[in-house]
């Protein structure tokens, strides 16, 4: 009985120049899409360039866009995404491809680092620890979103950032808001300039595909609202200037 096979169309190339290539892989029992791509990595074209570490969903770095929509490859069965026994595999969205699958993630967490996106604390080592109670309302805030892991899923996602190169953009914004609501930071006024720009968090659409796609089920969309309230506010106080 032959082996039953399936056709994978991977992006190879860069920005400048690439095209759509077909492989045949063998179809196997619980696949993923990072095993086909370690496939055809090891088995028919050892040039193929892509990212991967843990391969078990914690770390984030082997998303890819899997049939159009952005993706943990290591997490996506094949029999949950094939269409018409077919698979098309590309680099992830509004980030630069190095080559192949390989993107360059600079653009993303430079935005983390505009946003100020960076915990600004206030205490010494010689300070007592602080006690924040599961029950606090901030805490709660912070906690819904704390869980990301920056791996650019929700940014290849966000249309804002296709059409407005500024924009800051879902993760960022989201962990802006997470640092807004922990009470040990010092950096909130300075934080809420930095994400009150053109690009800041007035610029979400609120198209809530960060939402649907997010791997860690967060909300950056409730997030980047809870931004906007909180620099409306300080603005009336004239905090913003």
């Amino acid at each position: 009985m032959s082996e039953e096979t399936f056709t994978v169309s991977v992006w190879r190339g860069d920005d400048e120049v690439g095209r759509y290539q077909d492989y045949e892989v063998p179809r196997m029992e619980s696949q993923t899409v990072l095993d086909v791509i370690t496939y055809i990595q090891r088995r028919l074209d050892p040039n193929l360039s892509y990212r991967f570490a843990c391969r078990v969903g914690v770390c984030g770095s082997c998303a890819m866009t899997v049939n159009g929509k952005p993706r943990w490859t290591c997490r996506t069965h094949v029999s949950k995404v094939i269409e018409d026994g077919r698979l098309e595999v590309a680099p992830l969205r509004n980030l630069k491809v190095i080559k192949d699958l390989s993107v360059d993630m600079t653009d993303f967490f430079d935005k983390w680092a505009k946003a100020e996106a960076r915990f600004v604390g206030g205490s010494t080592r010689h300070d007592d620890f602080a006690k924040v109670s599961p029950d606090d309302k901030r805490r709660q805030e912070a906690s819904a979103g704390i869980e990301c892991i920056g791996c650019g899923v929700c940014y290849a996602t966000c249309d804002v950032v296709a059409w407005n190169t500024e924009y800051l953009g879902p993760a960022a914004l989201n962990r802006a808001w997470t640092l807004i609501n922990d009470e040990r930071d010092t950096g909130r006024l300075s934080r809420l300039k930095a994400v009150s720009g053109t690009g800041g968090c007035q610029a979400c659409h609120s198209q809530q595909g960060c939402v649907e796609r997010c791997p860690k089920h967060l909300n950056p969309t409730a997030s980047i609202a809870g931004l906007k309230r909180a620099t409306a506010m300080a603005a009336l106080k004239g905090e913003l200037k």
